[in-house]
């Protein structure tokens, strides 16, 4: 999986964008690495 990053805006995560999870091309989720499922930035 690739990751590109991306600029914090605000308490969001900047990978996910504050949702916690990334949506999976082929269904289902995944969730975020960078924020452990929070959505926040830390």
């Amino acid at each position: 999986m690739t990751v590109f990053k991306k600029r914090a805006t605000g308490n969001h995560c900047p990978y996910c964008a504050g949702q916690g999870y990334f949506q999976l091309r082929l269904g289902g989720s995944e969730t975020c690495s960078c924020c452990s499922g929070s959505g926040k930035n830390k």
